[in-house]
């Protein structure tokens, strides 16, 4: 872990605007999610942009629900939003997506932002950070293979 951020990165053989718009449908989350947890859309899953709300039903454990906004969005390069659950009390983690073109494809970043989370020094000190990253690593895996089969 870097300070309050989990990376992990790799090259996904699609073009960066194929990537992006499956990170932008939020009912598609569940397809690429690879740390189990996700399980569908709650309400409206029309495409991201900036400033967007979107629930998911998610379930670790026990079932609960996260609301999610759009917290950057730059079409065919950056995409985030910041976590949150029970109005707010826990979470305020970012999952933040970069997009860069390469040779082959496209050069996948996302991160894991806990530096606005309430739980921040918790999670900082608990199994979260390498958790977050072996499932980040699956999520990419599985984005690539979406998009590399498609594209």
């Amino acid at each position: 872990m870097d300070g309050n951020i989990v990376s992990v990165e790799r090259v996904i053989a699609a073009p960066p605007e194929t990537i992006f718009a499956l990170l932008a449908d939020a009912g598609r989350h569940s397809a690429f999610d690879g740390s189990g947890t996700v399980h569908g859309v709650k309400g409206d899953s029309r495409p991201l942009r900036l400033g967007s709300r979107f629930g998911m039903s998610m379930k670790w454990g026990v079932p609960y629900t996260t609301v999610n906004e759009v917290v950057a969005f730059e079409p065919g390069s950056t995409i985030a939003w910041k976590t949150t659950a029970l109005g707010g009390v826990i979470g305020g983690r970012v999952w933040k997506y970069e997009l860069m073109p390469v040779e082959g494809g496209t050069h996948v970043r996302e991160s894991w932002d806990i530096g606005q989370d309430r739980q921040r020094t918790l999670l900082r000190h608990s199994f979260m950070p390498e958790r977050t990253r072996r499932a980040m690593q699956a999520t990419l895996e599985r984005l690539a293979q979406l998009v590399e089969k498609s594209g």
